[in-house]
């Protein structure tokens, strides 16, 4: 189940760095540029659940900060995305449970808020003013306006995948360990429940 993880985490983030640099950071939309990447950690943390969506983020913040044409420090978005990742993955559904429809868009919304001023931060400690120059509070509107558009399309298909090709319990797959421990636990209750019938029986008999 490891490997599926980590071989579906690798293939959807390079296929959402590709599409963000090859296409959305080529529409010179005013403002900030739509995060697929971020949507993509943000799927996966909330199915893989907080350690494995901070991994996820880490690691795709990585290969943001390596692809060309990056023009900040190596590591700076990889921080970002790994906190947004862990923060993501605190709401992830408990097994069995299913949460609103509300609560992806939610998250999105907020990590497209906390990341954007989380980034700024940490490129002012480093002395980038970028941010500064360009403007706060529209990199905040652009950023949380673009993310919430595709949201709805990139969010639950990253979730669906996660869900059936890494095995979550949520997508309803039982393991055989689980259909052991079912059937354990179903012998266990049979055996208590049939044992006092069979007591009384013998005593009956006896008498």
């Amino acid at each position: 189940m490891v490997i599926k993880r980590v071989l579906l985490a690798a293939v959807l983030l390079l296929l959402a760095l590709v599409a963000q640099v090859s296409v959305l950071g080529r529409l010179q939309l005013p403002g900030a540029t739509p995060d697929l990447l971020l949507l993509v950690v943000v799927g996966l943390a909330l199915v893989f659940g907080p350690m494995g969506g901070s991994l996820t983020g880490f690691a795709g913040g990585l290969l943001a900060d390596l692809a060309p044409p990056s023009d900040h420090a190596i590591g700076r978005y990889a921080l970002v995305l790994c906190l947004m990742g862990y923060a993501a993955g605190l709401f992830r559904a408990e097994p069995g449970r299913q949460r609103s429809v509300l609560v992806p868009l939610l998250v999105v919304g907020g990590s497209a808020v906390v990341s954007t001023l989380l980034y700024a931060m940490v490129g002012a400690l480093v002395g980038d003013t970028a941010a500064r120059h360009v403007g706060l509070p529209g990199l905040l509107l652009s950023a949380v306006l673009y993310d919430l558009l595709l949201a709805p399309f990139a969010v639950p298909a990253v979730m669906l995948l996660a869900r059936r090709f890494a095995g979550d319990p949520m997508s309803g797959e039982v393991t055989g360990s689980g259909l052991g421990t079912i059937a354990r636990y179903r012998t266990t209750r049979a055996a208590s429940s049939v044992g006092p019938s069979r007591r009384k029986s013998f005593r009956g008999a006896k008498s």
